[in-house]
């Protein structure tokens, strides 16, 4: 029988999705952190909607509306990554994995989040390469990389090292995940 939609019951406030249990403390402490990221959405809309009134109501357009909003929502994206892994939300193909008894679910899930620290190491060691050439000068003066514009802020450099710091924390969550998941194999 299916359900109206109309008549479907409200979930509860108090079932809100966390962090799994798995994730540990940084995985909670991503969690909390996440809702400084959403008021940047937020924030970044409510910029957009000023720039569109002082651009067309006053005409007296700014020069940092545009790059700022760019730049919280794409801090927004990155640390969008380690909040799905810390929930356990991200995209994953179940064709095969639902098919599986729980203890090599278990043993798959380790293997998982394995492979995907290496994969967030590999991606830690690029974003590295781009954090040190958009940080230093040829001469290894620290010179932050900037947007070029009127307003020309270091928003590039900023978020470069944003996303090298969270590649290097999803490689530290994944192999929380996976020691997790094998001491909770290795209970049952």
């Amino acid at each position: 029988m299916t359900q109206d939609i109309h008549t479907a019951p409200l979930p509860d406030i108090d079932s809100e999705k966390c962090a799994v249990p798995e994730a540990g403390l940084m995985g909670r402490i991503v969690d909390k952190v996440s809702y400084v990221f959403a008021a940047g959405i937020v924030l970044a809309a409510g910029i957009l909607l000023l720039e569109v009134f002082l651009r067309y109501a006053l005409n007296r357009p700014t020069i940092w509306a545009h790059e700022t909003t760019v730049f919280l929502c794409g801090s927004a994206f990155v640390f969008g990554g380690l909040f799905c892994t810390c929930r356990n939300t991200h995209i994953r193909v179940v064709l095969l994995y639902d098919l599986f008894p729980p203890r090599i679910r278990r043993i798959a899930d380790v293997l998982i989040s394995l492979v995907s620290a290496l994969a967030s190491g590999f991606f830690a060691y690029a974003a590295f390469h781009m954090v040190s050439r958009a940080v230093f000068a040829p001469s290894g003066a620290i010179r932050l990389e900037t947007t070029g514009s009127a307003w020309s802020p270091p928003t590039p450099a900023l978020i470069k090292i944003f996303v090298f710091i969270t590649m290097v924390l999803l490689v530290v969550q994944f192999v929380i995940l996976a020691w997790n998941y094998a001491r909770r194999g290795a209970k049952d």
